[in-house]
C-alpha cells in the first residue's frame, strides 16, 4: 500500500501484520479522492475515523491537507498510523487518539471539513452510526462524510442533517458520500 499523490506520493505505508484490519485499497482510495475533488474545495482539517493504518488521512496530507486527527482503538495500529505519519514527513500537522469512534465523538468538539469513517465491514448498526456522527460536533455545516463500507450494506440517502451527495461501487465497496446541510 502506498501514497497515491501529493507530497507523498509513492511512499509505501507499512500494514500490521496478522490484523483484523482491511486497509482500504489504493484503487478505492483513488476513487474517493476522485470524488472528493469535485465536491470539495476544503481540506485544511480532516478526521480519519476507525484508521486502522491511517491511509486516507495520511493522503489527505499529502494532497494539502492542514491538519489530521486519526481515531483508532487498536494499539498496534496506532503505532503503525504514528510510524506512517514519520515515514511521511506528516507528522508535524496531525494527532493520533487511540480510543474507539463512539468514545472520540464524546470529546472532539471541532468541526472538520472532511471525515473518513472506515469501519469494518460487519460493523452492526452502520445506519446508526451514520446518524450518530451526524448529529455530532465533528461534522459541521458543509462538512463531508466519506464511507466506505460493503456493498451488502444498504444506507439511505439521508440521516437528520446528512444528505447523500454521491454513492460509487468499487468491487465489493461501496463509497458513500454525505455532506451536513443547515437545520430547516
Amino acid at each position: 500500500m502506498r501514497v497515491i499523490a501529493g507530497v507523498a506520493k509513492g511512499l509505501h505505508l507499512k500494514v500490521p501484520s496478522k490484523s483484523p484490519i482491511r486497509p482500504t485499497t489504493d484503487l478505492v482510495r483513488g476513487a474517493i479522492f476522485s470524488i472528493l475533488e469535485s465536491v470539495t474545495g476544503d481540506w485544511s482539517r480532516v478526521l480519519d475515523m476507525y484508521a486502522g493504518t491511517g491511509a486516507l488521512g495520511i493522503e489527505a496530507l499529502s494532497r494539502g491537507a492542514q491538519w489530521a486527527d486519526f481515531v483508532e482503538q487498536d494499539a498496534r495500529c496506532c503505532a503503525i498510523i504514528k510510524e506512517n505519519l514519520e515515514i511521511t514527513g506528516l507528522a508535524d500537522g496531525s494527532h493520533v487518539y487511540c480510543v474507539n469512534a463512539r468514545r472520540a465523538l464524546t470529546f472532539l468538539h471541532d468541526s472538520y471539513n472532511i471525515v473518513f469513517a472506515d469501519p469494518p465491514y460487519a460493523l452492526p448498526g452502520l445506519d446508526k452510526f451514520v446518524l450518530e456522527i451526524g448529529g455530532a460536533d465533528v461534522l459541521g455545516v458543509g462538512s463531508i462524510l466519506v464511507l466506505p463500507h460493503s456493498s451488502r450494506v444498504f444506507l439511505g440517502e439521508s440521516y437528520g442533517q446528512l444528505r447523500q451527495l454521491k454513492e460509487r461501487r468499487h468491487g465489493d465497496t461501496l463509497i458513500s458520500i454525505y455532506r451536513k446541510e443547515a437545520k430547516q
